[in-house]
This record gives structure tokens, C-alpha cells and sequence, in this order.
């Protein structure tokens, strides 16, 4: 069984990006690999690292942390990600780099559009696993402008045509988001990317029998954000 990484790790990673962020972070420990499962940081200051460190990518201030190769021989051994995020697998979406974060910081689940209701066991299991086993205490559902699923979806929506192989189930699952969406003011595109931001937050946290409990107890946080290719910019949802 793989061992966790030394403790000394996530504690550099808060009181380095603390210092960054002008934020007073605790540190956390990690249990030896054959307790119980571990407890990651408080989902509130995670989510102020984010931002702070969204800030420095969009502003030119990156500060590339964790990825030297001093720090590749201690995540051979385990991961302790301080968030999971579920987003697009557009390539120009990178979470480490865009929350000016390292490797072994963050839980990905990608998809294209990513989208949370009938994505099925793959999605949703990989979500579970990094709060039930990895102790992760924030979720973050990303979406992002231009997304090429949704402007799919936007364009099929009442077509009678189906696209090649498994790319017409993908886009079906999102269409109900742009069917929400639909009549809103404003932008369809835009409106359709935070309608289904907002259905996966929603999905997620009633997501039983790991994730919704947690939500409930207020041990675990969603939150919904869409990311702008032009700007670099992460905008949380309200």
C-alpha cells in the first residue's frame, strides 16, 4: 500500500502560499498510510489560496511552486490534493497553472464540458474517491468560456441529427442546461456555461452516500466557477 508523502509538504505548501497570499493558514498533518483516511484543510482557506493564486496567473505573477524535481521523489510515495476540481478537458485549461499551484496540489476529474449529471460511475467515483480517500474538503465544479460542449450542445438542441458515436450521448447530457438557460438575458453561450456549472454543483452536493452528508455537516464544500480563456480570470458563482 503507498505511503503518504511526509507532512512537512502541505505544510509548506500553506504557510509558503500564505505568506503569498497575505493569509494566516493553518498547517495539516497526514495520517500514516494505514490509518483512516485523511484530513485535508478547511475548504474556506483552500478556496482563498485559489483565488489568491488565480490572481497572481492573471496578473503575471506566477510563482511556479512545486515543480523542481526536489519535489517529484516525495509524490512518487503518496498525494495529499488540497481540492478536487471537475472541469473541461479543453487544453486550454490547466488548473495547476491557472491557480498557480504544483503538482500533487490538486485532484483533477476532467471531461469535456464537464458536466456532472450522466456522466456516470467514472466521474462520479473519481469525485468520491478524492473526498473519501484523500480527505479532500473542497469541490470545485470549473467551467469556461467558449466551451466547445456547450456551443454543441446550443446548436443541437432541437436538431434531430445525430452526431458521430459518443459524442452525441456527451452533448445530450448537457443540453438540459441550455434548455434552463435559454431564456435568460445575455449572452446564450455565457448563460449555458453557468447553468451547467451550476447543475453539476448542485449534483454534487446531493451526491449521496459520501459526498452529500458531508455538505450537510458542513464538512465539505461546492462551489460552482467559470474560468475566461481571454483573461485568465476565475469568477465564482454565487
Amino acid at each position: 500500500m503507498p505511503t503518504t508523502p511526509p507532512t512537512t509538504r502541505r505544510q509548506f505548501l500553506f504557510t509558503t502560499t500564505a505568506a503569498l497570499a497575505g493569509a494566516s493558514l493553518p498547517a495539516f498533518a497526514s495520517p500514516p498510510a494505514d490509518g483512516p483516511a485523511p484530513t485535508g484543510p478547511d475548504a474556506d482557506h483552500v478556496l482563498s489560496l485559489l483565488v489568491e493564486g488565480n490572481k497572481r496567473f492573471a496578473s503575471g505573477a506566477i510563482t511556479h511552486p512545486r515543480r523542481s524535481p526536489a519535489d517529484f521523489k516525495p509524490l512518487a510515495e503518496g498525494q495529499n490534493p488540497i481540492a478536487c476540481i471537475i472541469t473541461c478537458s479543453d487544453s486550454r485549461v490547466t488548473p495547476e497553472i491557472l491557480f498557480d499551484l504544483g503538482i500533487g496540489d490538486l485532484f483533477i476529474v476532467r471531461i469535456a464540458g464537464n458536466y456532472i449529471n450522466g456522466a456516470g460511475a467514472s466521474v462520479k467515483g473519481s469525485v468520491e474517491y478524492a473526498v473519501a480517500e484523500l480527505g479532500v474538503n473542497l469541490l470545485m465544479v470549473l467551467g469556461h468560456s467558449q466551451c466547445g460542449a456547450i456551443k454543441a450542445a446550443i446548436k443541437h438542441l432541437h436538431d434531430k441529427d445525430a452526431l458521430p458515436g459518443a459524442i452525441n450521448d456527451l452533448v445530450t447530457s448537457i443540453k438540459p442546461a441550455v434548455l434552463e438557460s435559454e431564456h435568460l438575458p445575455g449572452d446564450p453561450l455565457e448563460n449555458a456555461i453557468r447553468a451547467n456549472v451550476r447543475r453539476g454543483v448542485d449534483r454534487l452536493a446531493h451526491l449521496d452516500p459520501i459526498i452529500a452528508p458531508r455538505v450537510k455537516a458542513g464538512q465539505l464544500k461546492v462551489v460552482g466557477a467559470t474560468y475566461g480563456l481571454a483573461t485568465g480570470q476565475v469568477q465564482l458563482l454565487k
